[in-house]
């Protein structure tokens, strides 16, 4: 079997990079592990969040993986360089690809980010951005809620959220924006109401399509070879595999075919054990569907 990416992230969010990558690259298969039991990171500390992306890191690794892709802003943010030099493959992440799309689109004109209260108060987007461009005007606003709106499977028309989110982007339109750079991988689930918010002269960036195309490059090319497993996704959880399996499809566009459950506490042992967590996440009764889907 050819080697797959991995991805991972606090939760569900990071799936919908899983949906680029799948159309960038549909002959590779992916594994990715969500942090459900750990999930949010956006609101814990640095080192913390340094701690758990390790742990998944070294999770993913038993899959022997060519990539790694680190889908959740708040551990691109906060552990991404630590974990670039630990990891023999290489780690993306997708706060420098949203970055570059952010600066490209905004033709000089003010950027506005939204992410998680640690995506936001860690200026990494801020420093992304001023490395390509270090005249770019930027505001920024957290907006913790609406993780879990999405969560919620609340719909960009819903009221509550049209609410919110006005609330919440109503202070950055006053700065005129270019660009609003969706800092966070839930958001694009909210895209509709963005974009009502806003106005079309706003262009909004999903991180996702960029951070697909940057794991291309990384690749050196996109991989043509036919693969009986290519499109496959293999989905782990630290907690309820039968929630993530049900709200993951609204992120992926189509029902997940496996989904396993990783005991939290096999997760944080000793790395060695490694394959000790695969057993346990294979036989745990909470495991829902071993088929896979392309």
């Amino acid at each position: 079997m050819k080697r797959p990416i991995a991805v991972f992230d606090s939760g569900l969010g990071g799936l919908t990079v899983v949906a680029q990558l799948r159309r960038a690259l549909p002959n590779d298969w992916f594994v990715y592990f969500g942090d459900t039991a750990r999930v949010p990171y956006g609101c814990k500390s640095a080192d913390t969040v340094k701690r758990f992306a390790i742990q998944a890191v070294e999770f993913l690794l038993q899959f022997e993986p060519k990539t790694i892709v680190a889908a959740c802003n708040t551990a691109s943010a906060m552990a991404l360089e630590t974990l670039q030099e630990v990891v023999d493959v290489p780690v993306v992440g997708v706060i420098e690809p949203g970055a570059k799309a952010a600066v490209q689109a905004a033709n000089q004109r003010c950027i506005a980010v939204i992410g998680t209260e640690a995506t936001i108060n860690s200026q990494a987007y801020h420093r992304a951005i001023w490395q390509i461009d270090p005249q770019a005007r930027i505001v920024a606003k957290a907006c913790p809620l609406l993780v879990s709106m999405v969560e919620e499977g609340r719909q960009p028309t819903d009221a509550v959220v049209e609410m919110v989110v006005k609330e919440y982007l109503q202070g950055l339109k006053e700065h005129e924006p270019g660009v609003l750079l969706m800092g966070c991988t839930h958001y694009p689930l909210l895209r509709e109401a963005f974009g009502k918010v806003m106005g079309p002269e706003v262009t909004l960036i999903d991180s996702a399509c960029h951070t697909a195309k940057k794991v291309v490059e990384v690749s050196g090319e996109a991989n043509t070879e036919k693969n009986a497993e290519g499109g496959t996704v293999r989905c782990y959880v630290s907690d309820n595999a039968e929630r993530f399996a049900t709200l993951g499809a609204r992120f992926l566009n189509e029902p997940l075919g496996y989904v396993s459950y990783v005991p939290l506490d096999a997760l944080i042992a000793d790395p060695g054990g490694a394959l000790g967590v695969m057993a346990n996440a294979k036989e745990d009764p909470r495991h829902v569907g071993r088929g896979h889907w392309g």
